[in-house]
């Protein structure tokens, strides 16, 4: 049965991990470049014993927040969804300070906003995150950086996806900051996600992308059912597997499009997925490390506590060899996640009896079929005028998150607390909406395993 909402998740964080929460906010709000409402930093209710935290990580009290920081619009280049596209100018006038009171804006820099306790030479730093982080705030504008954050939120809480970062670095505020900045820098700028995802299958049968395909059509992985705690799996078939089929630029577009798609299929509380590689039938033949590798980034420096569970099941002798490499890549949590199963009665540890399919040894009577694109599944993406005009609403709904985010900062008070998650339940149901204007339909969505409400 689903779990209860497990610990360091949005509304059941300790008082200590809600004010860590708040300081990696702090930090982000400056690196997006949004400033406090005026409205708020001249309220009475703002105290000086409420504590943030500077760009560097240390604690400031409110007054020291920089509001001179670039302003949303600025330098920002014309974005492919305009997800934060506003007219609100009144709003936005509103957040201007007086001529008068204008200070000189500093230099954002990497040195003004990285972290002092990870360097560019930081030997746990295996990803070169640090190196990526730099390299994102001197390419990317902070309003690149914002709709990178936003565009990756989705379905999700926002706070769910901070804590994500936040949980990966054992609540290391800077360190967190520092790997969240990475993963919008390598979405934009190295994977360009989101377009993965705007094209989808039928774009890649139209452009006859032939490698991104015949992954799809063979099954080389699924997500099909949900393990005991409700997750969803997704199943690697290894046997499929030969390398030179396609290159690694399709096999990596197709990893990233199958852990953006299971990510549609969370269904709160839960919010990660179980992996299971299908060795049976696995030869040498099918060893390739590169994917392996890719994965494995994935899911420990760009998707943090994304993964739930990763069953090995019927794995061969030859194996033992391979995983002895593949285990010296695994950061020690992602590593103490992994499982093998010999036996269907060591696979029913994890996954209901009842639930598992003949290919697993199960009872239940199915098997993988790929569905192709049905002519006009994606025809709503093509109304460019609803989809501006869903965006600007979506806009609005995200600013109002940010003010409420910066008066929970401010304030100790529920009724912040409280007022902030019932506006990130209407981003959740605003999302729903505009969904089939910003995501090409999947095999997922046409058999009904992806049911977004």
């Amino acid at each position: 049965m689903p779990y209860d909402q497990a610990p360091g998740r949005p509304g059941n964080l300790t008082p200590e991990q809600e004010q860590r929460l708040k300081e990696l906010w702090t930090i982000v709000m400056r690196t997006f470049g949004v400033s406090p409402p005026p409205s708020l930093l001249e309220s009475s209710t703002i105290t000086s014993t409420t504590s943030t935290t500077s760009a560097n990580g240390s604690a400031a009290p409110p007054s020291e927040i920089n509001t001179d920081a670039p302003t949303n619009g600025e330098k920002s280049k014309k974005k492919r969804f305009g997800i934060l596209k506003r007219k609100d100018k009144d709003k936005d006038k509103d957040r201007e300070k007086p001529k008068e009171a204008a200070a000189p804006k500093p230099t954002r820099t990497a040195s003004t906003l990285s972290s002092p306790t990870i360097g560019a030479d930081d030997e746990n730093d295996k990803y070169g995150q640090s190196k990526q982080f730099k390299e994102a705030l001197a390419e990317m504008t902070p309003e690149e950086l914002r709709i990178a954050f936003w565009s990756m939120v989705k379905a999700d809480h926002p706070d769910g996806l901070l804590l994500r970062f936040l949980r990966a670095r054992k609540w290391d505020v800077q360190k967190a900051h520092v790997m969240m900045v990475s993963t919008m820098h390598w979405r934009l700028k190295e994977m360009d996600v989101e377009a993965i995802v705007f094209k989808g299958e039928g774009a890649a049968l139209a452009e006859h992308d032939e490698g991104f395909l015949k992954q799809l059509r063979l099954g080389k992985s699924y997500l099909h059912g949900r393990d005991k705690v409700g997750r969803p799996i997704c199943t690697v078939r290894a046997r499929l597997h030969k390398q030179g089929d396609q290159t690694e630029d399709a096999l990596n577009r197709y990893t990233v499009y199958v852990m953006e798609t299971a990510r549609m299929c969370l269904k709160e509380p839960v919010d990660t997925a179980t992996v299971i590689f299908d060795l049976s039938q696995f030869s040498l033949a099918n060893m390739d490390y590169a994917p392996v590798k890719f994965m494995v980034k994935c899911f420990e420096a760009h998707y943090p506590e994304s993964l739930g569970i990763c069953v090995v099941y019927k794995a061969p002798w030859i194996f033992q060899g391979i995983w002895n490499i593949i285990k010296g890549w695994l950061d020690p949590v992602v590593a103490s996640k992994i499982h093998f199963a010999r036996t269907f009665d060591d696979m029913t540890q994890f996954i209901d009896r009842d639930v598992l399919w003949k290919e697993l040894g199960g009872p239940v009577e199915w098997e993988y079929k790929y569905l192709e694109p049905v002519p006009g599944e994606d025809d709503l993406m093509k109304d460019t005028e609803t989809r501006e005009r869903l965006l600007e609403a979506r806009a609005k709904i995200v600013r109002e998150y940010e003010d409420a985010t910066w008066t929970w900062i401010y304030s100790t008070s529920s009724e912040a607390r409280d007022a902030r998650h019932e506006v990130a339940k209407r981003l959740r149901q605003d999302y729903v909406g505009l969904d089939p204007y910003l995501r090409a339909r999947t095999v997922y969505d046409r058999v009904n395993y992806i049911q977004l409400k």
